[in-house]
């Protein structure tokens, strides 16, 4: 049976209130055709989204004399045929061949500087329909050889999380209507989400934070594959993971298709979970996050997954329960390896600074370069490092009036020590030998055989 082309069904759902009438007078056709041209339509291929009048009636006339094969798009009577020279056809295709990046623009532009086309000759649709024929319009197709590309699973659960963000709903808090940011991490083996949460941002503290819930919840992943925007390079973001002893690799720029289960899992929150939920619910970002937990732990990880052989994710993910690592004595210092850490130099008079706001250290620390430990969910510092992570204490914001009163800590002085200092250095010092050296310049030689002067007196 013979396949119908697209263009011919579009056709005749444009003409759907014509088609399903058998008798219909000249009077009557008109205004319906008016109707239908006030309509917007998705026509394919096209962006455009009217029809004309004259457009909707030809098609319901063809449709009436020759049915639905009538609506087929009809060929160019001059298809396959290029007005254009032959010579001029072999000079853009060898321009084509010996550059494949050229545009249109620039293969014509080069024939008409060498002389083989006169000005405004040649036109961009029909270069674009010559190289179209000989199938080297595509120029990727032509410049770049064929990437190899294959699909992949992770052998077992924790093996291989994914990580991307999805733009969300917008809800109203506050009096403002707030967009919201999916932030998932998904377990390679089982597709089961470690973590799914909306934020207001999409930023490091956000990911971080699911991060943080995810492994608290499934343990310590191997490797992590995550986006490669400037958030999932955060120092903060690789530091931890550091720490975790988490491999971070970053996908590739304008690569989505290494991102295949991620894309598939956001398909399923659209069509799933936003597709049936009811907004007038959501009152505030914990209420839109706990429909979307009670959604995942209900719904998602226990339905049989295509891609898990008839297993749903949470049924794949517990067969790997004995590789999995738990965090163990880490979970003590789970905060602590999640925190900001900032270099910040130690002014004379004990302070630092940080987001705008003064902080006192231990004064010990003057001139001295450590390390601020910032709470991220707060933005305020809770303690100080020195460059090799060791603590050195608390850090508290400065209250400049307290320390009107407080009494300061200066250094102990041996005064006996400091003037036997003083004597022996005036007797090396520079200053006291010119000063003496100068007086001694102006008193007058002696002459025994002669009285002074009044004025040598003087």
């Amino acid at each position: 049976m013979q396949s119908i082309h697209p263009i011919a069904l579009f056709r005749l759902s444009v003409l759907g209130p014509l088609a399903s009438r058998e008798h219909l007078t000249h009077g009557e056709l008109k205004p319906i055709f008016q109707e239908l041209a006030a309509v917007p339509h998705q026509i394919p291929g096209s962006r455009r989204s009217y029809l004309s009048e004259k457009t909707i009636e030809a098609w319901y006339y063809a449709w009436r004399q020759g049915g639905i094969e009538a609506l087929n798009p009809k060929q160019r009577s001059d298809a396959g045929r290029s007005k254009i020279t032959p010579v001029l056809q072999e000079a853009i295709l060898q321009a084509k061949l010996d550059n494949p990046t050229r545009s249109i623009k620039r293969i014509i532009w080069l024939l008409e500087n060498k002389g083989l086309a006169a000005n405004n000759e040649l036109k961009k649709s029909s270069v674009h329909r010559l190289l179209q024929s000989h199938g080297l319009s595509n120029l990727r197709a032509v410049a770049e050889p064929l990437e190899e590309k294959r699909r992949f699973v992770a052998e077992f659960a924790n093996d291989l999380w994914q990580g991307d963000v999805m733009h969300g709903p917008k809800i109203l808090l506050s009096g403002r209507w707030r967009k919201t940011y999916l932030v998932s991490l998904m377990d390679d083996a089982s597709r089961l989400l470690t973590h799914s949460a909306f934020h207001l941002a999409e930023g490091a503290v956000e990911i971080e934070d699911v991060l943080k819930q995810a492994i608290m919840r499934r343990g310590l992943p191997k490797k992590i594959i995550i986006d490669n925007g400037a958030a999932y390079r955060a120092h903060s973001m690789q530091s931890i993971c550091a720490r975790l002893q988490i491999r971070l690799v970053y996908c590739r720029p304008y690569h989505p298709e290494g991102k295949g289960k991620l894309e598939k899992w956001h398909r399923t929150v659209r069509d799933q979970f936003l597709g049936e939920l009811d907004f007038k619910q959501v009152l505030s970002l914990e209420d839109l996050n706990a429909r979307m937990w009670a959604w995942l732990e209900r719904l998602y990880h226990v339905t049989p997954h295509g891609g898990l052989d008839g297993l749903t994710p949470i049924m794949r993910y517990q067969q790997d329960l004995n590789r999995i690592h738990p965090l163990g004595s880490l979970a003590h210092t789970l905060d602590e390896l999640f925190y900001h850490r900032h270099s910040r130099k130690v002014r004379k008079d004990g302070t630092i600074s940080h987001e705008g706001q003064a902080f006192e250290v231990p004064y010990e620390l003057s001139g001295k370069t450590l390390v601020v430990v910032v709470d991220p969910h707060t933005a305020q510092p809770v303690s100080i490092e020195d460059k090799k992570g060791r603590s050195l204490g608390d850090i508290t914001p400065l209250d400049a009036i307290a320390n009107n009163h407080r009494r300061r800590c200066r250094p102990r002085v041996d005064r006996e020590a400091d003037t036997s200092m003083t004597a022996v250095a005036a007797t090396d010092s520079i200053v006291e030998m010119a000063h003496e050296q100068y007086n001694a310049s102006f008193k007058p030689a002696l002459n025994p055989g002669r009285k002074s002067t009044r004025l040598e007196e003087a």
